[in-house]
């Protein structure tokens, strides 16, 4: 059985080696700052070859905009104010890591794990953060506008005054999470698991509700004008401001026009002119001209959004591609060699059948794959094949 070192012993551990940090110290997170590689202000961009590991490293305002981190072991990095704009962090681990004032704009974080993690006033303008994982995370005044946040776990998380305007977070994991001040409106929270959240004093016109699990949660103060509570049987706002729908029993706001204007006589009655001459009908068709305009522009935006998403998934399936072409050629080569030395009788090797089958489950993953993190299968699939043929070879040239 496995013993646990206690957290005293890992302060006197410390202490002996000159460096003091205390029992609660370690318990918080892994590193210690400057433990690991020290990669302050690097600029990635231009084919600068990563470290193997990032563990611990110090990226702080390190340049990375478009760089590939699929699956890269970040945890407990120091990422304060860089450049993460594009980048791919797709099932990266950012647990404990400091990313206060990155900028991960348009990035990929699908199920990234950043449990713990310091988000203070980032920025994930447009991310796509399908399933990821932000645990006991603090994203404190961080901008999350437009982002997808589909099945993301907030779980326990601070977003205090966080931007999560025009976002999509449908079926989050965020009980206890705490969005106090915090900016959702419009924002898709249909099937969400929102038990004992707080959302004090937060903007929540037209956010959507829709079966989502908001039993204790705190709505006081929340702006609630037009959100939808349809099905949402556990949702009390108590002290919550503004008339919502989908919820029995609140009061409604009093009609804006009253009887009184039945009553008076025509020269009492208000002119549908306007001051200065025009007619209400007119600002009527000059007020839907600009949101017709203001649509086309937001249409835009998102067609120029999934145009980025498309191109850059086609970068990534090319390269998915070419690792296998990679695969099959090394499975051939070695082939090739086995005959040719006489020792064709490693094809019945049990990791022979293993590279062959990794090679088909790469085919069959990138055949189904139709978003950048679905291709980790295929990532994967290539090097369990290529670890296969590497113990192949180190047997072969024992014999």
């Amino acid at each position: 059985m496995r013993r646990s070192i206690p957290l005293t012993l890992v302060a006197a551990i410390f202490a002996l080696s000159g460096t003091m940090i205390s029992p609660a110290q370690a318990a918080a997170g892994p590193c210690r700052p400057g433990q690991g590689a020290d990669l302050r202000g690097k600029d990635f961009t231009r084919g600068a070859q990563l470290p193997y590991s990032l563990r611990c490293a110090d990226l702080t305002k390190a340049r990375l905009r478009g760089v590939e981190l699929l699956q890269k072991d970040l945890t407990g990095a120091i990422l304060r104010g860089a450049d993460l704009r594009q980048a791919n962090l797709t099932q990266a681990t950012l647990k404990y890591a400091d990313l206060r004032g990155a900028d991960l704009s348009e990035a990929d974080l699908g199920q990234m794990h950043a449990d713990h993690a310091d988000l203070r006033g980032a920025i994930l303008v447009d991310a796509e953060a399908g399933q990821a994982e932000f645990p006991h995370a603090d994203l404190t005044g961080a901008k999350l506008t437009r982002a997808e946040l589909t099945q993301v776990n907030f779980t326990n998380a601070k977003l205090i005054d966080a931007d999560l305007n025009e976002s999509s977070p449908g079926q989050l994991k965020a009980r206890k999470a705490d969005f106090t001040r915090a900016k959702l409106h419009e924002a898709k929270m249909g099937q969400s698991n929102l038990g004992h959240a707080t959302f004090k004093d937060a903007d929540l016109r037209e956010a959507v509700f829709t079966q989502a699990e908001l039993d204790g949660a705190d709505f006081t103060g929340a702006l609630v004008e037009g959100a939808s509570f349809v099905q949402a049987d556990d949702a009390d706002l108590t002290g919550a401001r503004g008339t919502p729908t989908g919820v029995t029993g609140l009061p409604t706001t009093p009609p804006l026009v009253t009887d009184t204007l039945t009553r008076t006589s025509p020269a009492e009655r208000p002119s549908t002119t306007s001051p200065g001459g025009l007619s209400v009908g007119l600002v009527m068709v000059v007020l839907s001209a600009v949101g017709l305009a203001v649509t086309v522009v937001i249409w835009g935006v998102s067609a120029q959004r999934r145009t980025r998403r498309n191109t850059r998934f086609a970068l990534m399936r090319r390269g998915a591609e070419e690792d296998i072409t990679r695969l099959g050629e090394e499975i051939d080569q070695l082939d090739y060699e086995f005959q040719v030395s006489g020792r064709g009788g490693m094809t019945a090797d049990g990791d022979w059948r293993r590279a062959i089958d990794a090679y088909e489950a790469a085919k069959n993953a990138l055949a189904v794959a139709r978003r950048g993190e679905e291709l980790h299968f295929v990532a994967r699939a290539v090097q369990d094949g290529r670890n296969a043929l590497a113990r192949l070879r180190t047997r072969s040239s024992h014999r």
